[in-house]
């Protein structure tokens, strides 16, 4: 040992004394190796705190360290007890180099290292060997040329960047995250003696694996930096009380399926700047795991939310944990193609109202109904006769949502959609009536969007993740009317039991089979998406949406915020009356089609119906009317046979057996007629 730092501290005095031009030619002629080593992929919450950081090669933390960002008393205090000479010499400490040779001559034993900082590094970069003379000439050199190649703040930083501290950390930043659970911008007096103690033998003083060990070199630290001036012996004594940590502390792992779409989808890019609000996030992460815990092993959810305002996605939850579980939780459940149920009717009330066909309190018949083949049913196969609109989609009944797909046409349900940016699968490709039901596939981010654009007025936004993105307005989904018209609806529904009544717009739905439970809502600020379930598409047993993902709905809200932000006024076109103070055509609902066909309270011949044959008796006819408002005139031919009759049933008079035209007028001068053959 003593004749190694004999033979190093005299090859530093004989390259001090080497000619000018032979010495800078030979730091000229050194290679220097890359000075960028790669840093951890780091993604950002909106706030700027670490999200979550990705190893480097062989498993390594080195996230990004900004020396600006860095505690100055730490900094001091390392230069301080490392190098004090550091920013006066040239790479190379020939003074620090004799004191450190003399020292082992006269103690046999190594008491004080004479690399300087710049030394350090350039053995970090090349990893050469730190008590062989040959490790030590190339430190020696690589420091030179690296002071003549970079600024003191440089090196600095890149010390501050690769150091050790044990295991597989590298940077003070990895240190302070792991060890002490938060970033070096503010440090204890302790916590930077410990942080200047660990890279000089950063496994045998890891606090983690030897405290001790780890105690007794931060007192050497702290007395010797007493020594250097550096610190009072106050200032020692008090930080050689304080604990050293004895766990590592993992690195903050939030949002971890959002932070792998990121990563894949720019894989070049180190810092992720997102819109990810930490704090929430973590509570989210936390209710996910609170909500299936009781369902079985293999129950499933995931949660949106989103400030619908700005499009900006403020937390991301894809499963309710990040592992090979028998839930799958390592699959994006918020990216996953599912049946939206019923959750798409708010759309379809939309639609309807801006075409004039519907309005909240117009009047629906939910009675049993065929569309060639096509007859849905409720969700509890009763029928509730003549309702409200309003009151059909608080329901959710089916039929009277069906009833209104057919009107505006399942392709500009799919328009809608689209308009919407939500990007709907539809099985075979051709949208039919079952659309209306949840027959098209959608992911619960898109449909979050969709409740956005609701939320917002009826003009969609792409909702964006990354800070800085453009968000330009997207298309309008539906008026600003139609749009607060369904929100108004949807604030009117009852929450579920032991929740608030806070006027929530919400909308649940459960997909056939009970495979997929949905709830969605918004205030006047904010959209949350819950969507629960099995990772694997299969159903589970007695879920319904209403019961499983709305409590999970509401209770997100809370976490969210104390109270709902209250949605804006009715828009002044809004037509706020009841049904009787409606105009006529939108009391009651009517489809294009049944523009053409007779009212349902309209007069019909109920007898003899139409084609039939009929034998006279006398010379006279048996006939009836079907609904209408009397007095009824009967015509025969166009030749009135019965006049001002308040009798639904009448003999009328025939002029012979033959072909005849029968018509039966009501007194709202409404028609009906059948053609018949007497003999």
């Amino acid at each position: 040992m003593r004749a190694r730092w004999f033979l190093g501290a005299a090859l530093a005095l004989w390259l001090a004394g080497m000619g000018r031009a032979g010495f800078d030619a030979w730091v000229d002629a050194t290679v220097i190796p890359p000075l960028d080593p790669p840093v951890s992929v780091e993604m950002l919450a909106r706030d700027g705190r670490l999200l979550r950081a990705f190893t480097v090669e062989n498993g390594i933390w080195r996230p990004g360290v900004d020396p600006s960002r860095v505690d100055p008393a730490y900094l001091k205090m390392l230069i301080a007890y490392e190098d004090g000479r550091f920013y006066s010499h040239d790479g190379v400490d020939p003074w620090a180099l004799l004191r450190a040779a003399g020292q082992a001559i006269t103690h046999g034993h190594v008491v004080s290292g004479g690399s300087t900082l710049t030394m350090q590094v350039a053995r970090l970069l090349e990893d050469s060997g730190t008590g062989h003379v040959t490790g030590k000439i190339r430190q020696i050199r690589l420091a030179l040329a690296l002071e003549r190649r970079l600024s003191k703040a440089q090196i600095l930083s890149l010390y501050l960047q690769i150091a050790p501290f044990g295991g597989n950390l590298e940077g003070v930043r990895a240190a302070t995250l792991t060890y002490f659970g938060k970033e070096p911008r503010r440090l204890t007096t302790a916590e930077a003696a410990l942080l200047v103690a660990l890279p000089q033998s950063p496994e045998t003083r890891r606090p983690d694996r030897d405290a001790d060990a780890a105690r007794a070199a931060r007192l050497r630290v702290l007395n010797r930096l007493v020594t250097e001036g550096a610190l009072t012996p106050a200032q020692a004594k008090s930080a050689a009380t304080e604990p050293v940590p004895t766990i590592r502390q993992p690195f903050p792992d939030l949002a971890p399926h959002l932070t792998d779409r990121l990563r894949a989808a720019a894989p070049d890019q180190i810092i992720h700047r997102t819109t990810i609000d930490a704090d929430l996030q973590a509570k989210l992460e936390s209710l996910a795991a609170d909500a299936v815990a009781q369902g079985g092993e293999r129950l499933q959810v995931a949660i949106v939310v989103a400030d619908h305002r700005s499009g900006e996605i403020l937390a991301e939850v894809g499963s309710a944990a990040y592992e090979a579980d028998h839930r799958q939780g390592f699959v994006d459940m918020t990216q996953a193609l599912r049946s939206p149920g019923s959750t798409l009717k708010p759309l379809i009330y939309g639609l309807a109202f801006d075409e004039g066909l519907a309005h909240p309190e117009t009047l629906i018949d939910d009675k049993p109904v065929n569309f060639n083949g096509y007859a849905p049913q409720n969700f509890d196969h009763q029928y509730r006769g003549t309702i409200r609109l309003r009151e059909a989609l608080q329901l959710s009944l089916n039929i009277p949502a069906v009833m209104l797909t057919d009107a505006i046409g399942p392709a500009n349900l799919m328009a809608g959609l689209s308009r919407a940016g939500v990007r709907a699968v539809v099985p075979g490709g051709q949208p039919g009536l079952a659309v209306a039901l949840g027959g098209v596939g959608v992911d619960l981010q898109d449909l979050v969007q969709l409740y956005a654009a609701i939320a917002r007025g009826g003009v969609a936004m792409p909702l964006t993740v990354e800070q800085g993105a453009k968000r330009p307005e997207g298309q309008r989904v539906m008026s600003a009317v139609a749009a607060w018209e369904v929100g108004d609806i949807l604030a009117g529904l009852a929450p579920p039991p032991g929740q608030p009544s806070n006027r929530l717009a919400y909308k649940t739905g459960t997909s056939y089979g009970h495979r997929d439970a949905w709830a969605v809502g918004f205030d006047g600020s904010d959209v949350i998406g819950v969507w629960m379930g099995h990772a694997d598409g299969t159903p589970v047993p007695g879920a319904f949406g209403g019961e499983l993902a709305a409590p999970v709905l509401f209770q997100a809200f809370a976490r969210l915020k104390p109270a709902l932000d209250p949605q804006g006024p009715p828009p002044p076109a809004t037509l706020t009356v009841s049904n009787a103070e409606l105009p006529p055509p939108l009391q009651r609902f009517r489809s294009r089609q049944a523009a053409f066909l007779p009212a349902p309270d309209a007069p019909s011949v109920a007898f003899p119906p139409d084609g039939a044959v009929v034998e006279l008796t006398g010379g006279d006819l048996l006939v009836r009317v079907q609904n209408g408002v009397a007095p009824f005139t009967w015509l025969a031919d166009g030749l009135p046979v019965a006049l001002a009759s308040h009798d639904r049933q009448e003999v009328l008079p025939m002029p012979g057996p033959g072909f005849v035209t029968l018509s039966v007028i009501d007194g709202q001068g409404r028609s009906a007629g059948v053609s018949i053959r007497l003999r």
